[in-house]
């Protein structure tokens, strides 16, 4: 066998999906495992999105479409962007790719490479590290800091910034942290910005329809002065509970849309036709399914983090949104790892380690609440007895 290119040995994964697979092989052993590991909603694909997937196999959408999405699914992102977001976008500017990393993906690849440097959120979601590692770029860590919800300070990003930097990526609502950033942190870093008009922004917005408490999305679209150098992550995964139907979308700014459908042709040719009709369907048909849905998790917020708070050595704060809580578990006198490990082998619960999300995630675990409150309520005594 060749040797493998260097960039592989610097290529990461993310270990939601290792720990979903130790809890799967437990669960074929015997053992009853309560999964509060992966990041997917527990609720099935609402059923009038199913049946429009159905309907558009059977009308004979079984070929090619465009590499960046059809024209009527495009316009239908650009009209919710508007109804969502309060802010007009051009359909043309909208690239559909097959999940929601692809974009991220696209973005960090045309801007990474050896000698740049690229800002992201530290503790982030995994990928967002392993892809700028990937590039031989190299990857600036912006610590998130619990006092503050998790939430980066502007001016601390602000100072990272140096000749070097060519990418900034920010995620609100975020994993693993649950935290929301206040719109003014939002717009201190934007006037900041102005500054530096060489950098671009990848603002991932995957949890945008997830807010609690009376919170309203923050949207880095609404900001004109970076309009033409914002990329915005969204997607269908999450807000519709379609992990596995794999349908994202990005939108560009004009100077980049061309680059970004060249990279779909070679990366995908263009998203499954049937699954794009589903996503039109999932915009434009009834929302009752999305609110009885984060409904649900506002309330099992509730119980983990009354839960959690209740476990000797726990201390967790209220996320405002997506659906994770992160402890700090410094009280229990183990590392993030070590527990991860202990609590899926003795006390069947599988979680993350918040080393997984970097090294600022040391001294905390990520939970799911996608789960039902009987199952949060069951882990946690789990957990209670094994400590």
């Amino acid at each position: 066998m060749g040797r493998l290119a260097a960039g592989m040995s610097r290529l990461g994964t993310e270990s939601a999906f290792e720990v979903l697979a130790r809890a799967k092989a437990l669960e074929e052993e015997g053992r009853d495992i309560i999964n509060l590991g992966i990041g997917q909603p527990d609720f099935t694909t609402p059923q009038n999105i199913v049946e429009a997937a159905v309907k558009a196999l059977r009308d004979g959408h079984h070929g090619y479409t465009p590499a960046g999405g059809i024209g009527p699914l495009r316009e239908a992102v650009a009209a919710d962007i508007e109804k969502m977001r309060g802010v007009a976008v051009d359909p043309g500017h909208v690239v559909v790719v097959p999940g929601g990393k692809v974009t991220m993906f696209f973005a960090i690849i045309m801007f990474g490479e050896p000698g740049v440097e690229i800002l992201y959120p530290n503790p982030g979601f995994p990928i967002y590290q392993s892809v700028i590692n990937f590039t031989g770029a190299k990857a600036v860590p912006m610590p998130l800091h619990e006092e503050s919800g998790f939430s980066f300070n502007a001016e601390e990003v602000l100072e990272r910034i140096t000749p070097a930097t060519r990418l900034i990526v920010l995620n609100s609502p975020a994993n693993p942290t649950g935290g929301v950033v206040p719109r003014a942190e939002i717009e201190r870093l934007v006037e900041g910005l102005e500054a530096h008009p060489g950098v671009t922004i990848l603002s991932d917005e995957i949890y945008s329809r997830m807010l609690y408490d009376g919170r309203t999305h923050v949207s880095l679209l609404e900001y004109e002065t970076i309009r033409d150098r914002l990329i915005v992550l969204d997607g269908w995964s999450k807000t519709y509970a379609m992990t596995g139907w794999r349908l994202g979308y990005g939108v560009w700014p004009a100077s980049l849309v061309a680059a970004a459908t060249r990279l779909a042709i070679n990366c995908h040719s263009c998203v499954n036709a049937a699954t794009q009709y589903a996503g039109i369907e999932a915009l434009t048909g009834p929302q009752d399914s999305v609110d009885r849905m984060v409904a649900a998790f506002d309330e099992r917020r509730g119980v983990i983090v009354e839960a959690l708070n209740a476990i000797p050595g726990f201390r967790c704060t209220e996320p405002g949104g997506a659906f994770y809580a992160f402890p700090d578990i410094t009280g229990t006198g183990m590392g993030a790892a070590e527990l991860q490990d202990r609590l899926l082998a003795e006390a069947g619960v599988a979680t993350v380690a918040g080393t997984s999300f970097g090294v600022h995630g040391e001294g905390y675990l990520r939970f799911s609440y996608a789960n039902s409150t009987d199952n949060i309520r069951q882990a946690a005594r789990r957990i209670r007895e094994c400590l």
